[in-house]
């Protein structure tokens, strides 16, 4: 499971992650249809001839889903730690 807190000044956010989502979450993210309309999407907001707009390389499943299983087993690995001068704080950890 994904640890995700978030803590400032008087608000300290935990929000739990199960690796169930995170599978659900490539099955999407990787689907031809969801790829095609965000290059779509991409290419409608950078309407200029001159330039060419970035578009994104299309993802693959079975490469995403083993990437999600190998982080099953590292539990524990901090992902990211993020502390702000305001006393911002984010946590990641698997």
């Amino acid at each position: 499971m994904m640890k995700v807190k978030l803590k400032t000044g008087k608000v300290r956010l935990f929000i739990p992650i199960p690796y169930v989502f995170l599978t659900v979450g490539v099955t999407i993210l990787s689907s031809k249809w969801i790829h095609k309309n965000i290059n779509k999407w991409i290419a409608d907001g950078h309407k200029k001839e001159d330039s060419q707009a970035f578009m994104l390389p299309p993802l693959d499943k079975k490469e995403l889903r083993e990437i999600v299983s190998e982080l099953k087993k590292h539990r524990g690995l901090g992902l990211v730690n993020v502390k702000a001068k305001d006393g911002t704080e984010v946590i990641v950890k698997l």
